[in-house]
């Protein structure tokens, strides 16, 4: 039988990739089957207890209060993990040359020149961090998930009001003034604005930029739902309206996933009357003018073409298995085979909810994928597997190295980053290929290498 062990921390927060990356290193204790680190608010404890991770004295924490929860295959080796828990934490706080406060106020009074809050709670407390930052004059970043839609249909009229901009909720990407923040890349400053209600779109379309020779003014994330009708694109038309005052700004590239029809009609009337290029990308929406995949949005804006590779492929029997990381790209992925006709292959998100709860995201910890590639390898219905290898700020210093730790037949893959990315694009790439996987310069390249190999 295995041991669960909970240990809680009075009093003590982490940010959630912080909580993400922790989970990741106790797991990979020796003899550490699961772990979570998690703010004991009822709806975490809740994602525990479903994940067998529960223990009495989890129970009783509260909404201050940090859960570390394990599973282990061994008591002694449990125990052992969770006093190394406590290293870790220390080696995840706050450098003390930094300021360390415990509230919006107290970091305003450690640093009044701040313009933006980038707000990283549970959810459900995720609402009132950003309406007291909007209310201190501050743009926000809302990197939690979990807010109704209501109440971000809510946060956005207000930073309406207010004159400012509200990312999010579930922003995990923006590019403000050459800084990256949450899970963004390396790419030189410039003068083409991003407007993305995607991470992973966001991402792919400002490295292929920089790939270009291009560069980025502002990549503003909104928020995957931006576009629902219940919120009405209210980040995404303040958005545009602050890159059209931009004097750095002199293109404008819109991303997002098909808005609702009403939306999409109120988005393109505004582009209509934009003094600025502009270029849209809305995926799975086939309009004459708007880009059909980020890397044609990406070539669009900067005028110029990504180089495809020949390669030398064998034609292979079975279906295609396409296993991401970044939801965007795998949706990317699979209209480029609806839209040859392609039926029967199979395309599974591995940061959607339905694999993430309670766990770290797969660009944190891309071991959570292994498993699944194993799987299609030995599955003889399966002829080759298309992968994603995402790079950047907070991603795993070296996903490609995990990826080749799991046995695959016949792999394409394409490798979203830069060579200025702490893992630098060129040697992930090069580590891939060494092992014979087949590389693409982008996610819709590789994806029309994988679907040129059915026959």
């Amino acid at each position: 039988m295995p041991f669960v062990f909970n240990r809680v921390e009075r009093g003590r927060y982490l940010d959630s990739v912080a909580l993400m990356r922790l989970s990741r290193r106790l797991s990979a204790l020796p003899g550490i089957e699961e772990a979570s680190l998690m703010i004991g608010s009822p709806a975490n404890k809740a994602l525990l207890r479903e994940a067998g991770l529960l223990a009495a004295e989890g129970e009783q924490a509260g909404v201050n209060d940090l859960v570390v929860a394990l599973r282990a295959s061994d008591e002694r080796l449990g125990r052992q993990a969770l006093q190394s828990a406590l290293v870790l934490e220390r080696n995840e706080t706050t450098p003390e040359a930094l300021p360390r406060v415990r509230s919006l106020a107290g970091a305003l009074d450690a640093l009044p020149r701040a313009n933006l809050a980038l707000i990283s709670v549970p959810g459900e407390f995720a609402m009132a961090e950003a309406r007291k930052a909007l209310n201190a004059g501050l743009h926000a970043l809302v990197f939690s998930s979990g807010v109704p839609l209501e109440e971000e249909r809510a946060l956005k009229l207000l930073a309406r009001e207010k004159r400012l901009l509200l990312m999010g909720p579930d922003c995990g990407t923006s590019l403000i003034a050459g800084t990256p923040l949450a899970f963004a890349n390396a790419v030189p400053r410039g003068d083409i604005g991003i407007v993305s209600a995607s991470g992973t779109g966001l991402q792919e379309v400002s490295c292929l930029l920089a790939r270009m020779g291009k560069g980025v003014s502002h990549g503003i994330g909104v928020g995957g739902r931006d576009l629902d009708a219940r919120v009405g694109a209210l980040a995404t038309l303040d958005a545009i309206d602050a890159l059209e005052r931009d004097a750095g700004t002199a293109t404008i590239v819109l991303i997002s996933k098909p808005p609702a029809p009403r939306v999409a009609e109120q988005v393109l009337q505004r582009l209509a009357r934009c003094r600025k290029k502009t270029v849209v990308c809305f995926l799975g929406l086939d309009r004459p003018g708007l880009a059909p995949t980020l890397l044609a949005a990406a070539e669009m804006a900067a005028e110029a073409k990504v180089s495809a590779e020949p390669f030398s492929i064998r034609k292979t029997k079975g279906r295609i298995q396409g296993l991401y990381c970044g939801g965007t790209l795998c949706s990317e992925a699979e209209l480029i085979f609806k839209r040859r006709g392609l039926n029967g292959h199979t395309f599974i998100d591995l940061g959607d909810d339905r694999y993430t709860r309670g766990r770290p995201h797969p660009m944190i910890d891309p071991e959570i994928r292994n498993a699944h590639v194993a799987a299609a390898a030995a599955d003889p219905a399966v002829g080759a597997i298309l992968l994603d290898v995402v790079l950047g700020y907070g991603a795993h210093a070296d996903p490609a190295g995990i990826l080749l730790k799991a046995k695959a037949k016949t792999v394409v893959a394409s490798v979203t980053g830069t060579d200025d990315d702490p893992q630098v694009r060129s040697r992930q790439v090069a580590k891939l290929r060494e092992a014979g996987v087949l590389v693409a310069p982008s996610n819709a390249q590789a994806a029309e290498l994988a679907a040129s190999l059915v026959y």
